[in-house]
């Protein structure tokens, strides 16, 4: 069985990260300086790199080249998942106080090769309110050989003196670029071909989690047969064509509410997926808004575009007033949040459209 995408190409240096330099920046800086927090908590959103970082700062910090060399004899065991020295929790399964009354124990006992013993905790927000209380007193007065590092996608749960006591970082969501960058080395080291535009698709799709944009590389490449182009990609995740983006983007610029909504109604029965349609939308009225104030910022949407879909962009923004992209993005990012409470998937866009077409101030 072939190794998923997200696991064969997980970042195993700190160079290899993506999307999330200043942290990694910070955490260089500090092994370097030898100022290492007895506890860490990293927050943002799933697929950012908060486990991956974690364990590459396990092994950095006691790998003697301050940067993991994944040689030695301690990387190798923390790679591998063999060290006794890094204990790796995952809060969903493992809650309780007995969990964390055993973690309580463990750290008394000093490392067994490594200088620092690793406590990674993932999900740490879904602790018991009393296995979150022990894990409090373990934080104020923890051994010196102990290093934890606390991982969640929900900071709003996790107790205030908790984070109190940690050096808290937030994972921020990774840009599209340097998704479609990750991507696309992949795709050179699994020696495929596939049209540019696939990973500038998926690359949107994602949502600014590196992970996701991978898995759905993964299903892209598994059910094709070959090579690849656009418009396969955009049937198995039911994302529209680019001749429908722009008739609808032509049809929200010209208030034309009949055109809009049959391009809708088209799109749901053809099983076009309305989140998808919404995301792509947003996202070209937001460059056609950098594009009237800043036309050299289309040297910037070059680097990962189409040259006919920039072309078309450009004459759209060339042609309209700033005023008018501005209430568009305004209604279709309104738009969005509805989604996940509407009543049917495509409700929320139309709505919109008839918010736009319907707006005669702009």
């Amino acid at each position: 069985m072939s190794q998923v995408l997200y696991r064969k190409y997980r970042p195993q240096t700190f160079e290899e990260i993506v999307g999330q330099k200043t942290i990694v920046d910070v955490l260089r800086a500090a092994i370097e300086k030898k100022r290492i927090s007895h506890a860490y908590l990293f927050s943002g959103p799933a697929g950012t790199g908060k486990t991956t970082i974690a364990r590459i700062f396990a092994r950095a910090v006691n790998c003697e080249k301050e940067e993991p060399c994944n040689k030695c004899e301690v990387c190798a065991e923390f790679i591998s998942g063999q060290s006794l020295d890094l204990i790796e929790i995952d809060a969903a399964s493992s809650r309780g106080i007995d969990e964390i009354r055993s973690l309580r124990e463990g750290i008394r006992s000093l490392p067994f090769k490594a200088k620092y013993k690793v406590y990674i905790i993932d999900e740490v927000h879904m602790l018991t309110k009393e296995a979150f209380n022990a894990l409090l007193k373990t934080l104020e007065e923890p051994p010196k050989h102990v290093i934890f590092i606390l991982a969640t996608t929900e900071l709003d749960k996790i107790l205030d003196t908790i984070i109190s006591r940690t050096q808290h970082f937030e994972f921020r969501k990774i840009g599209e670029e340097d998704i479609q960058k990750a991507l696309e080395l992949i795709i050179k080291k699994e020696k495929v071909k596939i049209d540019p535009e696939v990973t500038n698709i998926i690359a949107v799709l994602s949502e600014g989690s590196l992970r996701d944009a991978e898995s759905m590389l993964d299903q892209a490449l598994s059910a094709s047969s070959g090579d690849f182009g656009a418009d396969e990609i955009r049937g198995i995740f039911g994302v529209p064509k680019r001749e429908l983006l722009e008739n609808m983007t032509k049809a929200l610029l010209e208030k034309d509410a009949k055109t809009a909504l049959g391009i809708i109604h088209k799109g749901t029965e053809e099983g076009l997926d309305q989140k998808a349609f919404l995301k792509l939308l947003i996202r070209n009225f937001r460059f056609l808004v950098y594009l009237k104030i800043d036309p050299n910022y289309a040297s910037e949407l070059a680097k990962f575009l189409p040259e006919s879909e920039l072309a078309e962009l450009k004459n759209s923004a060339s042609a309209n007033e700033l005023k008018k992209f501005e209430a568009i993005l305004n209604s279709l990012n309104d738009a969005y949040p509805l989604l996940k409470i509407a009543y049917l998937p495509q409700l929320p866009l139309e709505l919109a459209v008839l918010r736009i077409t319907g707006d005669k101030t702009s």
